[in-house]
């Protein structure tokens, strides 16, 4: 055995990843007049008091990240004050889009201020509201050899549904029903080898994932049945956020329940 082979067994790399990306750039211009003074992830979820990312920054340090990179872009200052008062449970270094690079040309650039590039890291949009195990999707992630293992939810549909027989007959009517569709819920867990995949500039859900998908390496993890999940696009996303956080639906946490980690 070598001296590196006998010091990777002494010091094995985690399994798990400790490392995420907040993709944080967006205009969020469907969420006006919210967005008009402070980024989408500035916006605060109605009754908590905290704006979504200081859930996301919870969320991901209960799941063991340790360091995390956030992409700024539209009025990155707003956030970049934010986060230098905020009581933060885990590192955070924050870098800024001069121009837009879109999702994969974000990530990319996001990952380069990762602080293990050889390691596996997790991503997540900056307009995600969710509770789920990030440690059980990182082990999908690794059963399935997979480079690129994206969350996969089944949202409400905003309208009712109307239920008929075959002669036409309404039969029942269905207030906003799960969708047939799974949908990409904005969560990722990367190998290390996927940054090198990711355009410059671009969309990687156009690029790389249709390459993935085609070598059968790119694996979907349906999120555990009962797990709060919902993207904040619009006011009346808030509104609906509001009402399930009113009726207990999503478990949530404030900022500061972790020792804070000196931020870069």
């Amino acid at each position: 055995m070598t001296d590196d082979a006998r010091t990777a067994a002494r010091h094995p790399l985690p399994a798990r990843p400790t490392q995420a990306v907040v993709l944080a750039g967006g205009q969020g211009s469907r969420l006006r007049p919210y967005t008009d003074d402070r980024p989408k992830p500035m916006v605060e979820i109605p009754g908590t008091g905290t704006p979504i990312i200081g859930h996301q920054l919870a969320w991901l340090a209960a799941e063991g990240v340790t360091d995390a990179v956030v992409s700024c872009g539209h009025l990155a200052a707003v956030l970049q004050d934010w986060l230098e008062s905020a009581d933060l449970p885990l590192r955070v270094t924050t870098v800024v889009e001069k121009e837009p690079l879109g999702r994969g040309g974000g990530l990319k650039f996001a990952a380069a201020s990762l602080p293990h590039p050889d390691r596996s890291w997790y991503a997540t949009n900056g307009d995600i509201w969710t509770r789920f195990s990030l440690r059980d999707m990182a082990d999908f992630h690794r059963e399935r050899d997979a480079v690129a293992t994206l969350a996969l939810a089944r949202p409400r549909i905003p309208w009712g549904a109307v239920e008929t027989d075959e002669f036409g007959h309404v039969l029942d009517f269905i207030e906003a029903p799960p969708s047939p569709y799974l949908i990409n819920a904005g969560v990722y867990v990367f190998s290390a080898d996927f940054t090198a995949l990711l355009p410059d500039r671009g969309d990687h859900e156009r690029t790389t994932f249709p390459r993935l998908a085609r070598e059968r390496r790119l694996a979907g993890f349906p999120l555990p049945h009962g797990a709060y999940w919902r993207a904040i696009d619009t006011a009346k996303d808030l509104t609906e956020a509001a009402k399930e956080l009113a009726a207990g639906s999503p478990p949530h946490g404030a900022l500061g329940q972790a020792p804070a980690a000196q931020r870069a």
